[in-house]
């Protein structure tokens, strides 16, 4: 999915409910250059932020990643994991995180997880943002080594490992090693 089509989602929910760029910015915390930014260029914002803002305007956050209704079950082939949410680019700004994440939930309007197949690559510039929001993760790794920085401590994750955590507590998560690491993650938003 491109960015721009999920800031064309986030101004026409905005106008919906008339809300301003102002108002957006001082219910998400976010500043208005970045979310000017995410609306008007090709950017996308950390899943965290993108929480903030869908609970700003009072949806889902899988409200941005999806507009299609499907009937139960859902389900997703991996041949079909083509619509990538890329987060390598944060806030607008040229720092990278080196997350990318495919939407496993699109498409199915009644729910209330968040679950995607996340490619974790190896970083470039090695910052540990951490970032925080409501709710709980839960991450299966599937392949690679992962660092998870929860609440300051470091936990190293490999293939078969299962990390589960309230959201609040500042996170991060980042690849050890050369190779990519891949993993299930879902996150449950209490909203």
């Amino acid at each position: 999915m491109k960015s721009a089509q999920i800031g064309q989602r986030i101004l026409k929910l905005m106008e919906s409910k008339s809300v301003s760029l102002s108002e957006l910015s001082q219910r998400t915390g976010l500043r208005e250059p970045a979310l000017r930014t995410l609306m008007e260029d090709d950017r996308y914002p950390a899943l965290g932020s993108l929480l903030r803002i869908s609970r700003a305007l009072g949806v889902r956050l899988g409200t941005f990643l999806d507009d299609q209704i499907t009937e139960d079950p859902h389900i997703v082939r991996a041949d079909d994991r083509q619509e990538r949410v890329d987060a390598s680019r944060r806030n607008g700004a040229e720092e990278r995180m080196s997350l990318l994440y495919y939407p496993l939930g699109a498409g199915k309007s009644d729910r209330h997880m968040e679950p995607f197949y996340v490619e974790v690559l190896p970083e470039i510039d090695g910052s540990e943002t951490a970032s925080s929001h409501e709710g709980e993760e839960f991450m299966l790794v599937l392949s690679g080594v992962i660092e998870v920085i929860y609440g300051g401590r470091r936990h190293t994750l490999t293939s078969g490992d299962s990390i589960y955590y309230n959201s609040a507590v500042p996170h991060y998560v980042r690849c050890l090693g050369e190779e990519k690491a891949a993993l299930m993650a879902v996150l449950y938003d209490p909203q």
